[in-house]
């Protein structure tokens, strides 16, 4: 089929502005994450309030993307390239704003947590942290990009994610079996551990929906099956 000819400068410039505010969602959902880590890591309360103030700002784009992915689909009845696109946009602002919210609960675990003693598997986070950030911005270069090859890259480094959080949800357990005093602190920790666990799966899903919309393949089930087989 052949590729839609870009006659309407309206047309070129709503695909601009698709590209652009799915990039400046993405930076915000990125921001929060750093943020919220450096506010549990240093201690910081008002930095943890602003990543729960800003959140608004996050699902405010996304109702905006929504509004332009749907008025092109309207106007414009886009086809091939420029549809599945459009499509995939619309499946990924999710999987972002999702990030957003996981952001958000690091950030409420942080003030939640600020004036306890601080536990040794703290030091793992931001290292989960730092590589939840990279793989989301990969996902979302893959995506504006077209890049199925860095898609494949974020699916392999997810795995790293989740054995990073592994690792500390098992030293979390030794803390809690040997110190009861320390529950509290722990759990919250945990729950930290599997939000940054998620930001992984949302940055792979986002990249599993770019290998689709490039190459044809989907990988979801692929992985699933994978992952059940140990693989």
């Amino acid at each position: 089929m052949q590729e839609r000819e870009h006659t309407s400068k309206q047309y070129e410039q709503q695909l601009r502005s698709l590209k652009e505010k799915l990039l400046l969602i993405g930076y915000k959902a990125e921001t929060s994450i750093a943020d919220a880590t450096r506010a549990l890591v240093e201690r910081r309360p008002s930095l943890a309030q602003r990543v729960v103030d800003e959140d608004d700002e996050v699902d405010r784009l996304e109702l905006e993307i929504d509004d332009i992915c749907f008025e092109i689909l309207a106007r414009e009845q886009p086809v091939a390239s420029d549809l599945r696109f459009i499509t995939t946009a619309m499946k990924i602002v999710g999987d972002i704003e999702r990030i957003g919210d996981n952001g958000v609960n690091i950030a409420r675990s942080a003030l939640e947590i600020m004036h306890e003693p601080e536990l040794k598997p703290i030091i793992d986070i931001p290292v989960a942290a730092a590589a939840a950030q990279r793989i989301l911005k990969e996902s979302l270069d893959a995506f504006v990009t077209s890049d199925a090859d860095l898609a494949k890259r974020v699916i392999q480094d997810d795995r790293y994610i989740d054995d990073v959080c592994e690792q500390m949800l098992r030293e979390l357990l030794t803390y809690m079996f040997e110190d009861p005093s320390t529950v509290s602190r722990a759990l919250r920790l945990m729950f930290v551990a599997r939000n940054l666990e998620r930001i992984g799966d949302h940055a792979a899903n986002i990249a599993e929906m770019v290998i689709f919309l490039v190459e044809g393949q989907d990988v979801r089930h692929r992985q699933a099956a994978k992952a059940q087989a140990g693989g």
